[in-house]
């Protein structure tokens, strides 16, 4: 009993660890949002927010606190929390650390179709903000279909070198495909197309909330609830196989849920980067490798990650702005480099 009793002990430290760090991250992301709607090109004290909030502002201080401050504070913590999530994912089922739905070539799946989309429509007419996501949807899930097809053996499943070099692979095709287009882009068209590549919310009110907001809300939850089969198969396919767990049936499905958190959130957000990669590592670090624990955490970590990036890209160089994707970047190349040292 005594081995046991120690195990559940342990269990029972973990649980209360995890709990703790989910709680000083939830108070970060908290601080990180109230700093985030005081800093712009106009600034508004607290007071101001405060008065604000609670319909005193001025009608000034309500159009730029309501109208462009709050959806894009929102929208970076939807996208920091899905583009997390779904890299951790990708890193559990593939076994692979550096797995990432940018790096798989996933986020240049969803970019591909977003563009197209663009080159023949306006890029924020009305039924392009709901319409977005869909299209996104799909070009993330052909994109990851060819890499999993590609990177899959029958006798030996997915090789995690061979995963991570198929999509790195496939991402530099798509993006070839990409520049290709942007070349034959009016100058109106490849500007937008230029800021959405590297970077850019450009999504920034209600309605792209309201369109991200249901692809969050459902698919979170359900990844939460296949955290148990996450553990499963992080053990590896053939003991997987041997637990009873139906080991294809599992990763087809939480590759679709990885698609369609980071095709949703590349839709609002262009071509950030190294989220998917950073967040699960730094999550991992803090509450172990449980995904009960690893999968809200991630989430938790990639909206601080997200939220903290666009704050300093709208507040380094006012007036002028700087894409979020380039500031996440200078944090997520370093990191990747130091992973593939490891590695």
């Amino acid at each position: 009993m005594e081995p046991l009793q120690a195990a559940s002990a342990t269990s029972k430290r973990r649980l209360k660890r995890g709990i703790g760090v989910m709680l000083i991250l939830g108070i970060l992301i908290i601080c990180a949002f109230i700093i985030s709607m005081n800093t712009g090109y106009i600034r508004l004290s607290p007071l101001d927010v405060v008065t604000t909030l609670f319909g005193m502002g001025t009608e000034k201080q309500s159009l730029i606190l309501f109208h462009f401050r709050l959806p894009r504070i929102v929208i970076s913590v939807l996208i920091g929390a899905g583009l997390a999530v779904s890299g951790c994912i990708l890193q559990g089922i593939s076994r692979n650390a550096l797995a990432d739905p940018g790096i798989l070539g996933i986020n240049a799946g969803a970019g591909l179709m977003v563009m197209l989309y663009i080159s023949f429509f306006p890029p924020v007419s009305t039924g392009s903000v709901f319409l977005l996501p869909v299209l996104a949807l799909f070009g993330a899930g052909a994109a990851a279909a060819l890499v999993y097809a590609l990177s899959y053996k029958r006798n030996e499943g997915i090789s995690p070198t061979r995963l991570i070099l198929t999509g790195i692979g496939v991402a530099a095709g798509i993006s070839a495909v990409m520049i290709v287009l942007t070349l034959k882009l009016d100058p109106d068209k490849y500007q937008f197309v230029a800021t959405w590549l590297v970077g850019s919310i450009w999504g920034s009110n209600w309605k792209f909330v309201l369109a991200l907001l249901p692809w969050i809300a459902v698919l979170l939850p359900f990844v939460l609830y296949k955290a148990r089969v996450m553990n499963v198969l992080t053990l590896g396919e053939n003991t997987a196989t041997g637990l009873g767990a139906p080991v294809e049936k599992e990763r087809l499905l939480l590759l679709a849920t990885a698609v369609g958190l980071a095709g949703s959130s590349v839709a609002v957000s262009g071509g950030i980067g190294f989220v998917g990669l950073i967040a699960p590592h730094l999550a991992r670090r803090l509450v172990g490798p449980k995904h009960e624990l690893l999968l809200p955490a991630s989430a938790l970590t990639g909206a601080l990650l997200v939220i903290v990036a666009d704050t300093i890209a709208r507040w380094i160089l006012q007036p002028t702005e700087i894409p979020t994707g380039i500031f996440v970047a200078i944090i997520g190349a370093p990191y990747f480099l130091y992973l593939l040292a490891r590695s």
